[in-house]
């Protein structure tokens, strides 16, 4: 039995294997065609899957193969100038293939240890509460304990689970080929200039010789999985520019539609779904293929925790929760693109008032902040600011951040030297150092960038304060979470309530009497490893510093006690909201 089976070799399940892998995790890739296609669905990386590609060390392989743009037009074609102050190290869309972001993620996968499988097709699945079956195409089968469906929008997966797959059926389509054409480029460019302010029409070049082009079918076909021909291609495009342009030598012809369907539910037991085969969408915005990139980011680090043991409970569950909203998010602006694209009068009269909304900087910042994916928050029930957004490549004192996160863990950035991973050191990384660009104290990053803690104030209760006085008490920074156990503590002059500990320190000068930490009697609010995601589990207190002392606490009341400390010793409460 392997760990996890994926089905399906494009871009998402590529993505995921690699993400597993970095934790060990056993993973087989079942493509069931025997070679790549060589063709070009998308065409380039958004701003969050570039920060992706950067965050796993991977992004200079595809700079070395792609084009910076600085443009815009991605919200319905409008053309508007690419705003300015993105929160982002990487303030462009990079232009490269589809294929050649597959054949980059195939290397990657392959090197951190993946098994990819080509022209084995998955055609059956059943499952129990130990592990997943799966069934190919000659009669073998392959068992692991999880499976993940990355077979695409008409996915073998999806319907084998019986997951419903709503939205609304295809209205329009398009035709996309990849032809040579005898027309010279000029007159390529201007019928393309003048047609395409009419008509849903497209031309660029692709490779050497070989145009890619885009037109509108004539009606939706009933066999959508039938590619068109080279004649029906000549007939539209006479009929839509006046000329074929001398097409011939196809080296591709599929069709698109504008049909969108977003999946009920992500996870069946112990079969998962990403990308394509949880959502479908018009390519409005090219945002489908990072779409899926970024699904497997948010997957691979979870299904990695679970088969490994230490996945706090509802993890897994989590995957959905947050990227079932992303892609609903998604499917809506493709929507809203759709009918700002329509000819008619109308759409029209709304385009040309988009238009002038997005003269605003603000405006135009938010749509592409939403088509670049950079706007994505996840919900982690904590109004901080930080909290549930990824964070951006800032620059530290002694290099960046993303060049911190190739390994795949989670990382704890901490500006004060005051913190600590005790207890999930084997899956948390700790760096002390400084950025000017970070206006928190610390961070504590998961392994997808996204912050699940950020800094807030802690109070600092010492001794004297404990005994009435009215001096007010310094300011302690600590991280925060979510997830915890909820308490109250007070001591005499302050009272944090509806608060989550994250964690308590006593601290004392060496004056004091120093001891072991050791079982205290009461309350059971905080724990030797702080632990995001879980709940308290031991009655102790946390010894982060060198100088640690135990003490007993006094209950005076339902969710608060009394820290009684000796003279000079001070008592750190470490919450979140």
């Amino acid at each position: 039995m392997v760990d996890v089976i994926i089905a399906g070799g494009g871009p998402t399940g590529l993505m995921l294997a690699s993400e597993l892998r970095l934790h060990s995790v056993q993973v087989v890739v079942l493509e069931k065609e025997a070679e790549p296609s060589g063709h070009a669905r998308a065409l380039g990386l958004h701003v969050r899957s570039i920060e992706v590609m950067d965050q796993r060390g991977l992004l200079e392989r595809f700079l070395a193969l792609g084009k910076k743009y600085e443009v815009g037009g991605f919200f319905a074609g409008i053309n508007k100038p690419w705003p300015g102050r993105l929160d982002t190290a990487h303030g462009y869309v990079l232009g490269i293939p589809q294929n050649l972001t597959e054949r980059l993620l195939t290397e990657h996968a392959i090197e951190v240890g993946t098994d990819i499988r080509r022209g084995c097709e998955l055609t059956g699945l059943s499952q129990d509460e130990h592990g997943v079956t799966a069934a190919l195409a000659d009669g073998s089968q392959l068992r692991a304990r999880y499976l993940v469906g990355c077979d695409g929008g008409r996915s073998t997966v999806r319907r084998l689970l019986g997951i419903g797959f709503p939205g609304e059926p295809a209205r329009a389509e398009w035709l996309l080929a990849e032809v040579e054409v005898a027309a010279p480029p000029e007159t390529l460019k201007a019928v393309a200039a003048e047609v395409r302010a009419h008509v849903r029409f497209g031309a660029a070049p692709h490779a050497e010789g070989v145009y890619r082009f885009v037109v509108d079918a004539q009606d939706v076909a009933e066999e959508r999985t039938v590619p068109p021909t080279l004649e029906e291609l000549k007939q539209r495009l006479w009929a839509l520019a006046g000329t074929d342009f001398g097409v011939h030598s196809p080296r591709w012809l599929t069709r698109f539609s504008d049909a969108i369907r977003l999946a009920e539910r992500y996870r069946a037991g112990r079969v998962l779904l990403a990308g394509d085969s949880a959502h479908i969408h018009p390519p409005m915005g090219g945002q489908g293929l990072n779409l899926g990139i970024q699904d497997a980011f948010n997957l691979g680090w979870k299904l990695a925790a679970e088969v490994s043991g230490w996945a706090p409970e509802g993890l897994l569950g989590s995957y959905q929760a947050e990227r079932h909203p992303v892609a609903a998010d998604v499917l809506d602006n493709t929507r809203a693109q759709a009918v700002l694209l329509s000819p008619e009068p109308g759409p029209q009269a709304v385009r040309r008032l988009m238009s002038e909304l997005m003269d605003f900087e603000e405006v135009n910042r938010h749509l592409i902040e939403k088509i670049t994916a950079i706007g994505v928050r996840y919900d982690f029930g904590n109004e901080q600011p930080l909290v549930g957004r990824r964070l951006r490549d800032v620059g530290l004192k002694r290099g960046r951040l993303y060049g911190l996160m190739h390994g795949g863990r989670g990382l704890l950035l901490d500006r004060t030297g005051r913190l600590s991973v005790a207890g999930w050191a084997d899956r948390v990384d700790y760096v002390v150092d400084s950025s000017e660009e970070l206006d928190v104290p610390a961070v504590l990053l998961r392994p997808d960038g996204h912050v699940h803690g950020s800094v807030m104030i802690s109070r600092i209760c010492s001794a004297s304060c404990l005994a009435g006085s009215a001096r007010p008490p310094a300011e302690f920074t600590g991280v925060v979470g979510s997830g915890v156990k909820l308490v109250a503590v007070r001591c005499r002059n302050h009272v944090i309530r509806r608060r989550r500990l994250l964690g308590i320190r006593v601290t004392a000068p060496r004056a004091a009497p120093i001891r072991a930490p050791q079982k205290a009697p009461s309350p059971p609010v905080s724990r030797t490893s702080a632990d995001p995601g879980r709940g308290a589990t031991e009655d102790t207190y946390s010894t982060f510093g060198v100088w640690a002392l135990t003490v007993s606490p006094t209950r005076i009341g339902r969710g608060a006690w009394i820290f009684p400390l000796p003279p000079g010793a001070l008592l750190l409460l470490t919450y979140a909201m």
